[in-house]
């Protein structure tokens, strides 16, 4: 969870895989529609999927998680087997949205289409280990849940008592919060604000064996506990490097305490994320090292649309087991099988320009992203994987008004409830599920061929060759130029190794639609010889203006930055993840100044006429007092477009769409006043000559 990046996506493609008429696309660079079934028809059309190899209903449900073939499966959905991953390997999925979702008048179903407990339909598809956060105290002081699944212990309990009735083992993941903790916000508990560190250790190592033995004493068979979650810049409302180190040995001997009273070896696991930046992960567990903390294993979220390469997260997790000899898992990843939103609130992963290059927002584009970061972990050494919410499904249709159901039961990321606890995100945000579309059940609760991935990482699965997604084209042509389309557009099948090129007849009327004499976009449909369709996304390019528009060049120096104060709070940063295109862009950041600047370009000897101009904006961590704001100036005056970061990726696009110049001269600009620690960063200013 980057800050919580609010996680979320919806419905599926046709099971049968053969008639799919998809459009995919990859990172950054194309729409992906998808054909989907006709709602609640998912889990009839698995039900005729089935093979013998499945859990048979007779056999009993404590060894429904170990059940395991060795031969080749025909199934709903391609797998090619990892070769290596033993039985024990962690197939883990993060269930804490359950209770919650139940009590909002979600079901879930079997792949025979009946009603049937999460729990034994997760383990029948191969998950061998459920993921509960478990917060201190998520309601308001009138009894109100924050929401995000008001997971204290007892719901913790609940739901580990299920888990374990299947055969699952559970790990408790121990935020230490009231809600949400991440690297954006570790808030302490309530109960534990005013205290010193010494006394938060004195409380934390108190909840934590209260808790974990309430835990144990209901029966939930605990196999690991996390020491707080995604700590790598706090903890429990302490930054500093000594605080959470001292938290975290309470905590750990807390957890030991409890394991070896109870005559269990409890694996005790600390969690990180941010893995792009390696050399901050080593040195976080190069001080647990040094400070001696006692503990088995390093957690470490790896979200592919996020979190950088595969490669990258192999070297991550050998660097651990090399250097400082203890186990790694995968705390948490995810994926989309939908573009589509099951509830009105918005997804993380949009499942459209957002995608990993090779993985369309389908079904088989799901099961193969999972397949291949579990193959990559496992390469690396690592002894697990654990999928974040693959459960937590929307609630009402996404054209209603479902605010009432998240805020009474807590089935949305956030409730109202929890403003006052969580002023800069809760306060402003509360809402729906952003990650319906990354579940392995459909928005009416049956499971996804794509849940089966977890039984057959050993065994592999084969299907009858079908195309699964066809890629949109994007096409930019120069206003005045003449459109060119491709001939040949690829084509992703549902086995990876047959993806190839096919043939396209583009439809001719929409080509004569287009007035390529104004910049435009629009879209044209092509069919393949096959009968799917593709879409081409078609910009009718105007010149832009203004010099080095996204920062790419070394030489800035047409851009003016002015700022207030001793220090500079600004910088050309180069980060892929934090820019709109390319690889750099205009970056700002304070650890405790308030920050007021502008970045600003000059123009003389334009051509007399009317331009418009806009620009791309994110970040977050702002609170009601900052002002930011596009503007333009001229001869006659100045125009301004105001506009707010809100969080990491959601980028603003302010926008002056008619600009008169008359002389020639314009400046253009962003000028921003903001608190300490907000963040963002801007990119591609565009300014284009519209007309006379």
């Amino acid at each position: 969870m980057k800050q919580l990046r609010a996680k979320l996506l919806a419905l599926c493609i046709s099971t049968s895989l053969c008639s799919a008429a998809l459009t995919g696309c990859g990172a950054g660079n194309a729409d992906t529609d998808t054909a989907e079934p006709a709602v609640g028809t998912q889990g009839a059309a698995q039900a005729e999927t089935q093979t013998s190899a499945e859990t048979p209903e007779s056999e009993p449900a404590e060894t429904v998680a170990e059940t395991q073939t060795d031969s080749q499966q025909t199934g709903g959905i391609f797998v090619e087997p990892v070769e290596g991953i033993t039985d024990d390997f962690i197939r883990g999925m993060d269930a804490s949205s359950v209770l919650v979702e139940e009590n909002s008048g979600v079901k879930y179903y079997n792949f025979e289409g009946e009603e049937q407990d999460v729990f034994q339909t997760l383990a029948e598809g191969g998950v061998n280990y459920i993921r509960l956060r478990v917060w201190n105290d998520p309601y308001d002081e009138n009894g109100n849940g924050y929401g995000g699944g008001n997971n204290d212990v007892p719901t913790a309990i609940e739901l580990g008592k299920r888990a374990t009735e299947y055969g699952m083992k559970v790990c408790i993941d121990f935020h230490y919060s009231d809600f949400w903790a991440d690297p954006k916000r570790q808030h302490a508990p309530k109960a534990w604000e005013g205290m010193n560190v010494e006394e938060k250790c004195d409380a934390l190592y108190d909840f934590t064996r209260e808790s974990l033995t309430e835990i144990l004493d209901a029966g939930v068979d605990v196999g690991m506990v996390q020491v707080g979650n995604e700590i790598n810049n706090g903890m429990s409302g302490e930054t500093k490097f000594e605080n959470v180190t001292e938290l975290l040995r309470s905590g750990c001997r807390a957890v030991r305490e409890i394991s070896e009273e109870n005559g269990k070896d409890i694996q005790i696991a600390i969690h990180y994320t941010n893995i792009t930046n390696k050399a901050q992960v080593d040195s976080l567990v190069k001080n647990l090292s040094d400070n001696e903390i006692d503990y088995d294993a390093v957690g470490l979220s790896f979200y592919p649309f996020w979190d950088g390469t595969m490669e990258n997260m192999q070297r991550v997790v050998e660097l651990i087991q090399e250097r400082y000899g203890k186990k790694v898992f995968i705390a948490e990843t995810s994926y989309c099988y939908t573009s589509e939103d099951g509830d009105g609130s918005g997804n993380s992963l949009v499942g459209i320009d957002d995608l990993v290059d090779g993985y369309p927002a389908t079904v088989q584009g799901q099961a193969n992203m999972i397949r291949d970061v579990f193959a990559a972990a496992n390469e690396a050494g690592a002894v697990g994987v654990f999928y974040w919410e693959g459960v937590w499904l929307p609630v009402g249709e996404p054209t209603a008004d479902n605010s009432p159901i998240w805020e009474e039961y807590g089935s949305g990321w956030a409730s109202s409830y929890a403003s006052d606890y969580d002023p800069d995100d809760a306060g402003l945000y509360y809402g729906g599920c952003s990650w319906d579309n990354q579940a392995f059940f459909d928005f009416d609760g049956y499971p996804l061929e794509s849940l089966n991935v977890f039984k057959y990482l050993k065994t592999g699965s084969s299907v009858p060759l079908a195309i699964d997604a066809v890629p949109g084209v994007d096409v930019t042509c120069p206003v005045g130029s003449e459109i060119a389309l491709p001939e040949m557009v690829d084509v992703i099948y549902n086995d990876r190794s047959a993806n190839t090129q096919s043939a396209v007849t583009w439809d001719a009327a929409q080509i004569a639609a287009i007035d390529t004499k104004v910049g435009g976009n629009y879209e044209v449909t092509g069919t393949l010889e096959s009968g799917e369709t593709v879409v081409a996304h078609v910009e009718v390019k105007m010149d832009n203006l203004v010099l080095n528009p996204s920062f790419e060049d070394a030489d800035t120096s047409m851009w003016k930055v002015t700022y207030e104060g001793d220090v500079n709070p600004t910088d050309y940063q180069e980060k892929t993840d934090d820019a709109h295109s390319g690889d750099i862009a205009f970056h700002f950041w304070s650890e405790d100044s308030d920050m007021d600047f502008s970045i600003e370009q000059e123009f003389t000897g334009l051509e007399p006429g009317t331009y418009q101009l806009f620009t791309y904006a994110q970040g977050g961590d702002v609170t009601d007092e900052a002002a930011m704001e596009l503007y333009a100036v001229t001869s006659d005056g100045e125009q301004t477009e105001p506009f707010m970061v809100t969080t990491y990726n959601d980028w603003k696009n302010p926008t002056i769409p008619e600009i008169k110049v008359a002389d020639g001269k314009l400046t253009i600009g962003v000028r921003m006043k903001c608190n300490p620690r907000s963040w963002g960063t801007v990119d591609d200013f565009t300014l284009n000559r519209i007309g006379d």
